[in-house]
């Protein structure tokens, strides 16, 4: 049996965990009704913790203003950092030879890149329990255009024989919306925020 001790270390590190991933949703959150348009145009960013308009900006906005916002993370200089020591690892389909500080961070296969490098990967499936609050998800649209969303703590009502599914938090061309789409398109990814983050922050 474990001794009480470490029960409620693991009861503690669970409940730290829950209000960090609460953190990031509400961070997400609190983008909608805020950026309410959809925006893809190239745009010159400061470096670091650059952004474009609030109130404008596409999928991976949602994302990278909520870590930012919720962690400290500033997801354009981890991907810069990363992806100029690991170049050849990252997607080449927009003929880049070198890095582009405004932009690498902004496109869903870099991202997917990174998260797979140094967040927990897990697997993609259809079952609504597997995925949890502040989770990042990706999926494929129509038209073979990649699309990232991240996972709310409010769920769909569903029937009695099915498992309440998350809504999730993105912009997928209408502003930021909380909605009910986790399972709408494919999922190409599922990525979770790594523990040594929620450690880092408890021990400040």
């Amino acid at each position: 049996m474990l001794k009480a001790g470490v029960v409620l270390l693991l009861l503690f590190n669970l409940q730290h965990a829950w209000a960090s991933n609460l953190k990031l949703v509400e961070a997400a959150r609190s983008q909608v009704g805020v950026t309410h348009s959809y925006d893809p145009q190239y745009t010159k960013l400061a470096y670091p913790n650059g952004d474009v308009p609030l109130h404008k900006g596409v999928c991976t906005d949602v994302v990278i203003r909520a870590l930012r916002d919720a962690h400290q993370l500033d997801l354009q200089q981890l991907v810069h950092e990363d992806m100029a020591k690991n170049f050849a690892l990252y997607p080449k389909k927009w003929g880049l030879k070198k890095t582009d500080k405004n932009i690498d961070h902004r496109r869903v296969p870099n991202l997917q890149v990174y998260f797979k490098r140094h967040w927990q990967s897990l697997g993609a499936t259809q079952t609504a329990k597997d995925y949890q609050a502040g989770d990042i998800v990706t999926v494929m649209l129509p038209g073979n255009l990649p699309h990232i969303m991240l996972v709310s703590n409010k769920t769909e009502k569903n029937g009695p024989s099915r498992a309440p599914t998350p809504l999730v938090i993105h912009n997928i061309g209408r502003g930021a919306q909380e909605e009910a789409a986790l399972f709408a398109y494919p999922i190409t990814g599922h990525y979770r925020l790594p523990k040594k983050y929620l450690t880092e922050e408890s021990s400040t």
